[in-house]
């Protein structure tokens, strides 16, 4: 039986998650990626808009700990904040995955490791 939780790497630094892990865990790799994360910074982040018609809180609310829906779409978005809804960023291509899309509807490129950790040191600091 394989543990919950596997991390291979690669040459070049690469590293890959499979299974589950919690917030903490993919903070501490985005955090390795870039330095210490800022609760401060990832507020500030999370309400501000970088050039484009949206920011993070325009579909997650602020405080992202109720279901909100999409602005275009009306879809249904589950609460961001991992103390609201304990299965957020429990998985890490998941979690790569909405952050790669979302950060280019709100700032036009992805968003870097820091922006990343700070957004998520600060989600994980929302109750």
């Amino acid at each position: 039986m394989l543990p919950k939780f596997i991390t291979m790497s690669f040459l070049m630094g690469f590293t890959v998650s499979v299974g589950a892990i919690t917030p903490q865990d993919l903070l501490k790799s985005y955090e390795a990626q870039s330095g210490k994360a800022s609760p401060n910074r990832g507020d500030q982040f999370f309400n501000a808009r970088h050039g484009k018609e949206w920011s993070c809180s325009s579909c997650h609310d602020n405080p992202p700990i109720h279901d909100t829906k999409h602005i275009v779409t009306g879809k249904v978005i589950k609460p961001l904040a991992p103390s609201a809804n304990p299965a957020r960023f429990t998985d890490q291509a998941i979690a790569d995955k909405w952050f790669k899309r979302n950060c280019n509807d709100v700032l036009g490129r992805e968003c870097t490791a820091q922006e990343k950790a700070d957004v998520l040191s600060w989600l994980m600091t929302t109750k």
